[in-house]
């Protein structure tokens, strides 16, 4: 566990909109945010006017840093990993966004004897399909070449409180022989999807659907088709007027997509968290699709908190023994 009589320092690389900040403060525990490296500027503009009160950071690459957190947090660009992605790979010296993860092992390297106690890696489950187990295995044999020992499961956000069936691979490397149990985390059950929807009667209507390419292919199976949200949302995706799409029936053959709003309660954001990011985003047509490119490239913030609720706060899931 980690030391609470300080504040937890917190290194953040490819940090996006700040999901893992966001839980250490739903959970109030202090935290000192030593460093933020994000190369998307718009997310740096959220990021930056979600916690206006605190420093401000610039767009940044994550070469050269030598910094010393109790805590360093990577969920390296996924797209390269990904099948949508056409799983263009991490190789390192390749031109890959994703390939910036091996930049996180030169950094702690650069740490010298001093190094986090956890590290924490995000990403999507296709990191370990057989076009990309060998760097997933390569990454995780460079932790444990500087003393760390590594850990992986695929969690689903569906598991920790949010209707989204978001399953993710998270690597978790303890310092010193320490092997981290996944096993009694603490879940917690998944909440109505209504609690997230906005009211259909509210919605503008510039989020139904009108593309006949996705009105006709609703409650179609394949590749080209539109699901219906029931229980649940599927993966927030970048984009939500696209082909395979999700949709809401709002009754008498009207539906709609997902507003920004929703994507970011589906990745356990506030709805202050989204006002702040929103102020200083523009409308891009008819949507902020900055605003949704940076939900769906989130990590949702819960399965952060019951991490952190472990290794900070020391809470877990009784009766469970690993």
């Amino acid at each position: 566990m980690i030391d609470t009589t300080k504040p937890v320092q917190i290194l953040e690389l490819f940090g996006g909109i700040g999901s893992p900040r966001c839980a250490l403060r739903n959970l109030g525990i202090p935290t000192k945010a030593i460093d933020y490296v994000e190369i998307d500027e718009k997310a740096v503009r959220s990021y930056n006017s979600m916690f206006a009160e605190e420093l401000l950071y610039q767009t940044q690459s994550v070469v050269g840093w030598n910094l010393k957190p109790d805590i360093l947090i990577h969920g390296s660009p996924c797209q390269d990993f990904s099948i949508a992605g056409q799983q263009k790979g991490a190789d390192e010296g390749s031109e890959t966004r994703s390939s910036l993860m091996w930049e996180t092992i030169h950094i702690i390297d650069q740490m010298g004897e001093w190094k986090p106690k956890y590290v924490i890696w995000e990403n999507v489950k296709n990191v370990k399909s057989k076009h990309m187990i060998a760097n997933f295995i390569r990454y995780q044999k460079e932790m444990e070449r500087m003393g760390y020992t590594n850990s992986c499961e695929v969690l689903d956000a569906r598991e920790f409180g949010l209707p989204q069936a978001r399953e993710r691979v998270f690597t978790i490397s303890v310092l010193g022989g320490e092997k981290f149990c996944f096993d009694d985390l603490i879940r917690t059950p998944m909440r109505n999807i209504r609690e997230f929807l906005e009211d259909n009667d509210t919605v503008p209507e510039v989020y139904d659907v009108t593309q006949p390419s996705v009105y006709n292919v609703i409650g179609h199976t394949g590749i080209k088709r539109a699901t219906v949200i029931e229980d649940y949302a599927f993966t927030i995706t970048t984009r939500q007027d696209r082909t395979p799409a999700q949709v809401i029936d709002c009754g008498d053959g009207r539906y709609r997509y997902l507003t920004e709003l929703e994507c970011w309660r589906l990745q356990g954001y506030t709805d202050e968290d989204f006002q702040r990011a929103k102020e200083v985003q523009e409308r891009k047509g008819r949507y902020y699709m900055a605003l949704y490119r940076q939900a769906g490239n989130s990590i949702a913030v819960p399965i952060f908190e019951s991490i952190f609720r472990k290794i900070i706060l020391g809470e877990v899931k009784e009766a469970d023994i690993c």
